[in-house]
């Protein structure tokens, strides 16, 4: 499966720098979000398309009002969201920008008329965020375009879950990749569960991943190692430069050790392999191997005292000596002899 010319089965972890709202209405703190991005090592860039009036309604009833221990409680949702989007005459110069310096773009939608709007722009990908997974027919619209399609299971049943996949099987799209994701910002580490990442490949046969709202890069480091092949994290460049999302994000240092921790464990995983390189074979010098311990006469028995298993590694395997004691020497031995049966 690729996602643009990155191919998730033979590459490495593909990085997604999430923009979100952390522009704060900046045009040009995007676009050097964006750059900064791709230099700090980062595969892909992803921006959110929605306004306020495509995700709720204007209306400040109780149903509306943001609580239960958020960063953004007693705020209205609508009031949220025209902060925090993105605006869509800002996209075409955006996509342009991001594939001008040479990195991937692509984008979350939030109904089908955001769908509609990014076709225009040849995305790699659709990302289809943790509140959306109940959004079927969203799902079903977007995987109908047939690209691939990065769905976060943050506040998804299994079942939910299922179903999503489900859904874009039915329209013939296979490409999916489903990211382990705690919906709580920011996610204490005590609820990653990062184990359900293999879980989630196995259970779905998807490729899996994790979008992580964690502070620090301890988790996305360890989902790295369980199997994740993309890695999803809010980028800004600055946390002073504020905005909704601004307090569980990384900023630009963060996020390149971030990175380079995650290319540092990929060249630790390494892959499973067995074959004597040149590498092993010379510190084989400092492995057992039987040597002559004493002078030994033609005709003398061999005995635990007359050969040894020592170090350097030149001389028979251990294993032999077994079978070597006991027996008489056809010739003359001298001692620091390597011993040859």
């Amino acid at each position: 499966m690729k996602i643009g010319n990155f191919n998730l089965k033979l590459d490495r972890t593909y990085i997604i720098a999430e923009l979100s709202a952390n522009h704060n209405g900046k045009l040009e703190i995007a676009k050097e979000t964006i750059k900064v991005a791709k230099e700090i090592g980062a595969n892909a860039v992803k921006l959110q398309t929605y306004t306020a009036d495509t995700l709720t309604l204007n209306c400040d009833k109780e149903d509306f009002i943001i609580k239960g221990g958020t960063l953004w409680d007693n705020k209205s949702m609508y009031k949220l969201y025209q902060e925090a989007y993105t605006p869509w005459e800002w996209h075409k110069e955006l996509f342009d920008y991001a594939r001008e310096i040479g990195i991937d773009i692509f984008s979350s939608p939030f109904d089908k008329t955001a769908v509609d709007f990014l076709e225009k722009f040849n995305p790699s990908a659709y990302k289809i965020a943790s509140f959306e997974i109940t959004d079927y027919e969203l799902i079903r619209y977007t995987a109908s375009k047939m690209r691939p399609m990065i769905i976060s299971t943050g506040i998804a049943t299994i079942d939910e879950i299922q179903d999503a996949v489900n859904i874009c099987r039915s329209v013939d799209n296979h490409n999916i990749v489903l990211l382990k994701c705690t919906s709580a910002y920011p996610a204490p580490l005590e609820d990653a569960n990062l184990v359900t990442i293999p879980n989630l490949e196995e259970t779905f046969g998807v490729i899996s991943g994790f979008s992580d709202h964690t502070l620090g890069s301890t988790a996305p480091i360890v989902a790295v190692t369980l199997g994740a092949k993309i890695i999803e994290k809010h980028f800004i460049l600055d946390k002073s430069i504020g905005g909704a999302d601004a307090d569980f994000s990384m900023d630009k240092q963060e996020f390149s050790e971030m990175v380079k921790a995650i290319r540092d464990v990929e060249n630790l995983l390494g892959k499973v392999d067995y074959t004597m390189t040149e590498k092993k074979k010379k510190s084989r010098q400092f492995s057992r191997s039987l040597y002559v311990a004493k002078d030994i006469k033609k005709g003398d028995l061999f005995t635990e005292e007359n050969i040894r298993s020592v170090r350097p590694g030149y001389g028979m395997h251990p294993k032999y000596l077994k079978d070597i004691l006991g027996k008489k020497a056809k010739k003359d031995y001298n001692f620091a002899e390597r011993f040859q049966w």
